[in-house]
């Protein structure tokens, strides 16, 4: 297995594909909560990770806006798998070059194999900044979703958008059905 990329590496690459960046750094952040509190004030989408797998062993990475409510149910049929859950770190290390905490779309620069699968929140998309980790979670990147898309397109990757609003209104309509049904 080669050698898992480092914030150094992913910064010679944004400066070789002439991407512009921002880089913050602050502690260490392994919440969504944490990163509001630290990053709160910067413009622009701020993202939340899942490395999950599925019954049948595909990998996927879900990227969408950090206050995002959805049921793993409902993204299952979005995109077509079934029975997914929450990879172990040992696979997230292994296909990502990173620990929990540091999940980031960029991590897709070190799945040279092209084994993981990358979903992402249409709407966030239409921002015009995300803010990431820059392959750990002591610093946060903002690049334009624009640029992250060179960079998924870089590496091979075929990034998927998905309809997060349907996806977020399934999961609410879904809470107020069982509320109902609870009276």
């Amino acid at each position: 297995m080669p050698r898992a990329q480092t914030e150094t590496d992913l910064v010679e690459l944004l400066d070789e594909l002439n991407i512009p960046f921002t880089l913050t750094r602050h502690e260490a952040l392994f919440t969504v909560e944490q990163s509001q509190a630290a990053v709160r004030d910067t413009p622009g989408a701020h993202c939340k990770n899942m490395f999950l797998k599925s019954k049948s062993g595909a990998l996927i990475l879900v990227t969408c806006e950090e206050n995002r409510r959805i049921r793993i149910r409902d993204l299952e049929r979005a995109i077509g798998v079934k029975k997914l859950s929450f990879a172990k770190p040992d696979l997230l290390l292994t296909h990502l070059g990173v620990t929990p905490g540091a999940v980031t779309p960029l991590s897709v620069v070190n799945d040279t194999q092209n084994a993981v699968r990358v979903v992402l929140d249409a709407q966030m998309m239409n921002s015009d900044t995300l803010h990431c980790h820059p392959l750990h979670n002591e610093a946060t990147i903002a690049i334009s979703t624009t640029d992250l898309i060179r960079v998924f397109d870089h590496t091979g990757h075929m990034a998927e958008l998905v309809d997060f609003d349907a996806l977020e209104q399934a999961a609410l309509t879904a809470t107020s059905g069982l509320a109902a049904n609870a009276n």
